[in-house]
């Protein structure tokens, strides 16, 4: 307790002393994402190219999709990275970014009186209290400049954040008016915000550029020998498992066939590219769409989890694909 009330007091200077020898932060995403890449950092940092595995070094990162940013904090832990950038379509994703970015600070005194507030309530009026904010949330957009960051954001990132961790199963889903409408969740003790694990965000984040844009616009940044590491809005499993709700636009095959033809540029420009999405033949063992569309790049299969689904039972171990550019690595390095 005595190091996140430092924290507080002395803001990123004082945590920059608390951490004095430490080489790299050790952030973690600080919002539940869904096709968040929690449980696979390992296996993708496995497959990073040998160079980068043997100098631990990125010269250039690029995240077209950043999400909740596992794979990104990942490696900033384990590897110096020369120039990050990090796009998402998801405006009040990118607020929430910038505001754990450069309003560390304000965002935890804001969380933690939201969180006050709500676990002081008894369990039947914290449902009043989530669909209260709820409301605000969807309202604000209506006026909300997301043109200029400043601390006008804090709140909205705050909202964000909160409505994250206190819905249903941690989804964030938008409708078609680009309302958030994930109803409550049913989470007794909820642990809304880490202030020591945003502290650790914010600095991972310092030299980051979060740009709020369609992945296309990311191919601006893309050098010869760049990372991009592409993780989508994942195609469907099944013709039941259609969530693709991030953004009022959603993410079609129409989507998919374009971003295969961007991965393509990109190889073209001499980026190493590393790709993940779901493996259709999870439902349908003849469904080849993603093979076809990264026919002649490296295609593997890995295990993973869903855990964001309606029905419990359908929650478990399925595979994913993973697509890169670049040969299999040889022992030289290690991850």
């Amino acid at each position: 307790m005595q190091e996140l009330t430092n924290l507080r007091a002395f803001g990123t200077l004082g945590l920059e002393v608390l951490l004095v020898g430490k080489v790299f932060p050790q952030a973690k995403p600080f919002v539940k994402w869904a096709g968040g890449k929690a449980q696979l950092v390992q296996e993708l940092c496995k497959r990073l190219p040998k160079k980068i595995l043997q100098t631990k070094r990125i010269d250039v990162y690029v995240e077209p999709f950043v999400g909740g940013g596992a794979f990104f904090f990942y490696l900033k832990g384990r590897f110096k990275i020369g120039k990050a950038f990090l796009f998402d379509v998801n405006k009040d994703l990118v607020v929430a970014f910038k505001v754990v970015q450069n309003f560390e600070r304000e965002l935890v005194e804001q969380l933690g009186l939201l969180e006050e507030n709500y676990l002081s309530l008894p369990e039947e009026k914290r449902k009043d209290f989530y669909y209260e904010v709820r409301d605000k949330y969807n309202t604000q957009r209506d006026s909300f400049d997301y043109s200029q960051c400043g601390r006008s954001w804090v709140l909205r990132g705050a909202y964000m954040i909160f409505l994250n961790k206190t819905c249903y199963n941690g989804l964030y889903r938008l409708n078609r008016q680009g309302r958030f409408n994930v109803p409550h969740g049913k989470n007794k003790k909820p642990k809304i915000y880490d202030e020591k694990n945003i502290f650790e965000a914010s600095m991972a984040l310092k030299d980051a550029e979060i740009i709020c844009a369609d992945f296309e616009e990311s191919k601006n940044y893309v050098t010869s020998g760049a990372l991009v590491y592409l993780d989508p809005p994942y195609r469907p499993i099944s013709k039941t498992a259609s969530f693709t709700g991030y953004t009022e636009d959603g993410f079609s095959d129409e989507d998919q066939k374009r971003l295969a033809r961007f991965f393509r540029e990109m190889h073209e420009k001499g980026a190493y590219l590393l790709l993940s999405n779901s493996d259709p033949r999870n439902h349908n063992p003849d469904d080849d769409f993603l093979e076809r569309l990264y026919e002649g790049f490296v295609i593997e299969r890995v295990p993973a989890n869903r855990f964001i689904n309606c029905v419990a039972t359908k929650r478990g171990d399925i595979a994913e694909i993973v697509v890169r550019n670049y040969g299999i690595r040889d022992d030289a390095g290690k991850c």
